[in-house]
């Protein structure tokens, strides 16, 4: 039994359409000024006809097997962890292995929304421990711009479209995901929801002219409970990986909104310094946020190999789930 599943490649794909504040005051009663202040986004990337979730899981994918040197033949398993798969069935990771040409590996999605990359980062992590699978591509992918009503100031603002992934391997060294908890509250599944085009609500006319195919939220209470979730759930996995708050390099949070983001850090005492933040520039892509934010800094030079990280992240169910990763491949794999 493998004891650790290293992170040995890392990629990001995004839309290259770029939607500004600025360009959103054409469309509702908003104002640069408004958005920033209470969200701290100042762009985000929306995807054009033609582009789907596979579209940017696909081209990450891809990035994060060149970096960790293998080849397609050379994964046995594929997870995606998105809400916004690019149709009710097949699973959008059975579309990614197909455009990467991985022959016959297991693939299958992850939905826990926002949290979906921790969730898959642990289940991939469990998969490699337990030698049922040995090279294993994890990728986090939306496109939640197609459920967003662009006229609701309230929800048009936060979201955008994007892909992060990584490749997992086994190690014999402490690497990888040290410890982790994955959490869900079920009884709020109705603070942040679409409605309609599952099983519950078909889509009909007249519920696509209610709006019922969008995303809707209840941000004060879910900006309550994430705060609460992400700092407690981080303050336990900290302490079961047998360290504390000093120990921790950085902290790559979901990306939803900085208060959210300055909240849980405050709660955890730890200063905005030692947290990445990009939401400026890509608004929430949900399950993508924390591996294009790991992207991202170690491209900036903000992780280096063997930093210690903290990830956390709250989304819709709700869930949540936090997690201990020690960055970078060992010199030696298991």
């Amino acid at each position: 039994m493998t004891a650790y599943a290293a992170i040995t490649g890392w990629g990001m794909a995004v839309p290259e359409r770029v939607v500004t504040n600025a360009d959103l005051e054409q469309l509702v009663e908003t104002s640069d000024e408004w958005i920033v202040t209470r969200t701290g986004i100042r762009e985000r990337r929306v995807a054009v006809p033609g582009e789907r979730t596979s579209t940017f899981g696909t081209e990450a994918g891809r990035r994060a097997l060149a970096m960790a040197g293998l080849a397609p033949g050379d994964i046995d398993l594929v997870i995606v962890a998105t809400c916004t798969p690019d149709q009710p069935l097949p699973a959008t990771a059975c579309l990614v292995q197909a455009n990467l040409g991985i022959a016959r590996a297991a693939a299958f999605d992850v939905v826990a929304a926002c949290s979906g990359f921790i969730y898959g980062l642990t289940v991939a992590t469990s998969m490699i421990r337990s030698g049922a699978a040995r090279n294993v591509l994890l990728v986090a992918a939306e496109i939640l711009t197609h459920y967003v009503d662009w006229s609701d100031r309230n929800t048009c603002v936060l979201f955008g479209d994007g892909a992060g992934a990584v490749v997992l391997q086994p190690s014999t060294e402490p690497t990888g995901l040290l410890h982790g908890e994955l959490g869900a509250a079920g009884e709020h599944a109705d603070l942040l929801a679409v409605d309609a085009g599952g099983t519950a609500l078909r889509l009909t006319p007249e519920l696509l002219a209610c709006g019922r195919q969008y995303v809707h939220m209840n941000g004060r209470d879910v900006f309550k409970l994430a705060v609460r979730g992400m700092g407690d759930s981080s303050q336990r996995v900290i302490a079961a990986a047998g360290l504390t708050t000093d120990d921790i390099d950085l902290i790559v949070p979901h990306q939803a909104n900085l208060r959210i983001i300055e909240a849980t850090a405050k709660r955890l005492g730890i200063s905005m310094e030692r947290v990445f933040v990009n939401l400026d520039r890509y608004g929430n892509t949900s399950a993508a946020t924390i591996p294009i934010a790991l992207v991202e800094a170690a491209t900036h030079g903000r992780l280096r190999q063997g930093d210690t990280i903290l990830l956390t992240a709250f989304g819709a169910g709700l869930t949540w789930a936090s997690a201990v990763v020690r960055w970078g491949a060992p010199a030696s794999q298991g």
